[in-house]
């Protein structure tokens, strides 16, 4: 089986795309590459917070490279992508998509870090920080596996069109000639778990947070907190915003430039400013940066 990828058919809007998707993805790798370089040559970032944050960083990357290479690629040659190549993106990416819940460990350790800052050794130690990121990167394993052999047995029988730019789970559903309300079901049941409640978790801890902060006499302390707070609080909600509208949304109908709009937020814009939101705003990574950069010339 071959899927025929229809993104777009104007040569203009495929060369703008080419230069938009190229610019994203060398950003994304340059900015994610800097973050592991860093964190891995300093030793004062050696934290649960930066610990955390490399974990990220791949994560990122692999989202990216994942998607972006065959989208360039078929934006200047024959966009088809093989049955076994359009299992494999999709495996990988659901993957790297699930394993998003590590911004949910991201939210507890600043929680833990404002609100209960007495315990914050003893609760966020290197095993626990390790613990976490294993429950992450397993869960989106698992949950990643199941919706793609889920996927295996649907038989696809039309044109095999997929009017979307990546092998997404939600546009190939609608190309099967099977039923498949078990796989809609499954999917809705995954990202209102994964997401949904994950998300959730994530606006307590931020709660939480927001109240110390009030608490806070000094205005300049205050407003770098809310600075801080703001800018996750928004890289968040753009995310899991799109990606709950994304997979709740097969059972609305074909695929559109909306859903396609939506997608793109979230696998190519959202990586490729996580590094700028988490660490290039933050002076302690900024200067180890520095020290990094002049010790290599």
């Amino acid at each position: 089986m071959a899927s025929e990828n229809q993104f777009v058919d104007d040569p203009w809007l495929q060369a703008a795309l080419f230069c938009l998707f190229f610019i994203l993805f060398v950003v994304t790798l340059a900015g994610n590459g800097l973050i592991i370089m860093t964190i891995h040559y300093s030793p004062n970032l050696h934290t649960p917070m930066y610990f955390f944050l490399v974990n990220l960083a791949p994560m990122d990357v692999i989202c990216t490279t994942t998607i972006l290479p065959k989208v360039l690629q078929s934006l200047v040659t024959e966009n088809i992508i093989s049955y076994a190549g359009c299992l494999t993106q999709m495996f990988v990416f659901t993957w790297v998509l699930s394993s998003e819940l590590l911004f949910s460990a991201m939210a507890y350790d600043h929680y833990l870090a404002i609100c209960q800052p007495l315990h914050y050794g003893t609760l966020m130690n290197s095993r626990a920080c390790v613990a976490l990121t294993a429950f992450v990167w397993s869960t989106g394993a698992l949950n990643s596996l199941v919706l793609t052999c889920l996927v295996l047995p649907l038989s696809f029988c039309g044109s095999n069109v997929i009017t979307h730019f990546l092998c997404e789970i939600p546009p190939v559903l609608l190309l099967s000639c099977s039923p498949t309300f078990i796989n809609n079901v499954m999917t809705v049941i995954a990202d209102m778990f994964l997401s949904g409640l994950n998300f959730l978790l994530m606006m307590t801890s931020y709660g939480f947070i927001i109240a110390s902060i009030l608490h806070i006499r000094s205005a300049e302390g205050k407003w770098q907190a809310f600075s801080t707070c703001s800018s996750h609080l928004l890289m968040v909600t753009l995310y899991y915003s799109t990606v709950l509208y994304t997979y709740i949304q097969p059972a609305l109908g074909s695929a559109g430039l909306l859903d396609k709009v939506i997608t793109v937020l979230y696998t190519t814009v959202t990586p490729s400013l996580n590094p700028l939101i988490y660490t290039l705003r933050n002076k302690e990574f900024k200067v180890s940066l520095k020290k990094n950069l002049v010790s290599l010339q």
